[in-house]
């Protein structure tokens, strides 16, 4: 028994089949088999739609992202290069590979 490879739904078919289970054009298995898809995997897709509609209407449709702290960016950058010159220069102190590949 040979298994399908991974399959990439497009989003626009994702919202189609999604919208079919909400309006009940069918019953799980009826969809499943017209779209061939798990019906595990409508209703995933089912739950998703009905979880971030309420998103859609929100200020005009658009979705809020969280506003990106660029001072703690910054921060986090200056350590890892810090801890980088440290391990560079503990490595060839001690002998060893370089740490910069």
């Amino acid at each position: 028994m040979s298994k399908r490879p991974r399959r990439n739904h497009a989003p626009a078919f994702k919202a189609k089949v999604a919208l079919a289970a909400i309006r009940a054009e069918g019953t799980l298995a009826e969809l499943a088999k017209r779209f061939d898809v798990h019906p595990g995997q409508i209703t995933a897709w089912k739950d998703q739609a009905l979880a971030s509609l309420a998103d859609v209407f929100a200020e005009g449709g658009r979705r809020t992202e969280p506003p990106v702290d660029v001072k703690t960016l910054h921060a986090k950058i200056g350590a890892l290069a810090l801890e980088n010159d440290f391990l560079e220069h503990a490595l060839g102190t001690a002998g060893l590979l370089s740490a910069k590949r």
